[in-house]
C-alpha cells in the first residue's frame, strides 16, 4: 500500500519503485521525518541501494538543484516529486518544510552530489526541523572530502576540512596562516579558476615544500589527482593555467621538526600548566594535540615531570 494513505494524506497513488541492476523493486515505506540522503559526486553507479529506496519512497525530494537530481532520479527509474531547496531559500520555505513533516510526511534531502550539509545549505533546515522535534535520519554514502583524502596519499589520522577558501587574496592568507597550525592534513574546495592562485598563496604561506595534492573530477570520466609539493603544484597550474571540473585539494600536515633547548622548557611549560588541572595521560594528551608531537614522547616527558613534583613536595612537606 502506497504510504500516502497510511498516513492520511490525499492524492493518487505513485509508484515507490526503483530500477537498480537492470531489476525493478519496491521501496519499504519510510518514517516520517527528514532523510538526509548522499548521492553520487560523479559516477552514478556510486549510491547505495539505501539511498535509492528512500529517494524513491519519500514524499518529496528537497534538491539543491533540481535539474541535477532529476538526473539521477531518472537514471533509476524514480519518480518522487521534486521540490527545490538551494542557499537562497528563505525561512518561509524551511516553515512550509517544516509544516509538512510535523503532517507526518516522508521529505528527502540531497545535494548536487555527495553528503548533504558539507558546503552545503541544508544545515539550517535540518536545524528547524531538530528544533520542531522532528526525526533526522541520516543514509549515509559518497563523499568528496573523504574520496579526496583516501586518494591523496597523505596521513588520514587526522584531517581538518575547510571547504572553500575566501575569494579575496588578503582574506585567503589570513585564513591559510590560521590553518597553518592545525596539526593535520587540510582538506579544501576551490573554484578551478581560483586554483591557481589559491596554490600559490598556499605555498608562500604553508611552505613550498609541505606535500599536497590536487583532485580533479573525482570518480568521473576525466578523473585526475597531481600528487606533489606545494610550490611544484603551484608552479605547474601557473603554467598550464585554471583547470576544469570540480577540485578539492588537500595538503599534508606541516613536517616535524625536532625541539631544541628552548622548545623543550616550553614543552616541559605546557605539560606542567596541563598537569595542573589534568591527570598525566589527560595531559599528555592535549599538549600532543596541541604542539602535535607524538603522544608517547610528551606522556613519557609528563610522567617524569609529575615524579619530579612529587619527590619535591616529599622532600619539602
Amino acid at each position: 500500500m502506497n504510504r500516502r494513505f497510511e498516513t492520511g494524506r490525499p492524492g493518487p497513488a505513485r509508484s515507490t519503485t526503483f530500477t537498480a541492476f537492470g531489476l525493478a523493486s519496491e521501496a519499504e515505506p519510510l518514517a516520517p521525518g527528514l532523510h538526509i540522503v548522499a548521492t553520487p559526486i560523479g559516477n552514478l553507479r556510486d549510491v547505495t541501494i539505501r539511498a535509492l529506496a528512500t529517494l524513491a519512497a519519500a514524499d518529496a525530494v528537497l534538491a539543491e538543484d533540481t535539474r541535477v537530481t532529476r538526473t539521477l532520479l531518472a537514471h533509476y527509474g524514480i519518480t518522487t516529486p521534486l521540490l527545490a531547496y538551494h542557499e537562497h531559500s528563505n525561512e518561509a520555505v524551511r516553515e512550509r518544510m517544516v509544516a509538512r513533516l510535523r503532517a507526518g510526511e516522508a521529505l528527502a534531502l540531497v545535494s548536487d552530489a555527495g553528503t548533504p550539509l558539507v558546503s552545503d545549505p541544508g544545515y539550517k533546515l535540518v536545524q528547524a526541523a531538530i528544533e520542531a522535534g522532528i526525526g533526522i535520519t541520516p543514509v549515509p554514502g559518497p563523499s568528496a572530502v573523504t574520496t579526496a583524502l583516501v586518494a591523496a596519499g597523505l596521513p588520514t589520522d587526522r584531517f581538518f576540512f575547510e571547504g572553500f577558501l575566501p575569494h579575496k587574496a588578503g582574506a585567503r592568507r589570513h585564513r591559510l596562516e590560521a590553518l597553518a597550525q592545525v596539526p593535520g592534513t587540510l582538506v579544501l574546495f576551490e573554484s578551478p579558476h581560483r586554483l591557481p592562485e589559491m596554490l600559490a598563496d598556499a605555498a608562500a604561506t604553508l611552505g613550498a615544500d609541505r606535500a599536497a595534492a590536487v583532485t580533479r573530477e573525482l570518480t568521473k570520466l576525466y578523473e585526475t589527482i597531481r600528487r606533489d609539493s606545494l610550490g611544484n603544484l603551484a608552479a605547474r597550474f601557473a603554467e598550464e593555467g585554471p583547470p576544469k571540473g570540480e577540485i578539492v585539494v588537500v595538503i599534508g600536515p606541516a613536517p616535524a621538526t625536532a625541539p631544541g633547548p628552548d622548545d623543550d622548557a616550553a614543552l616541559d611549560a605546557a605539560i606542567r600548566a596541563a598537569l595542573a588541572r589534568h591527570s598525566i595521560k589527560d595531559a599528555a594528551s592535549l599538549v600532543a594535540d596541541e604542539t602535535a608531537l607524538p603522544r608517547r614522547q610528551v606522556y613519557t616527558r609528563a610522567l617524569a615531570l609529575a615524579r619530579e613534583a612529587d619527590e619535591t613536595d616529599e622532600n619539602n612537606p
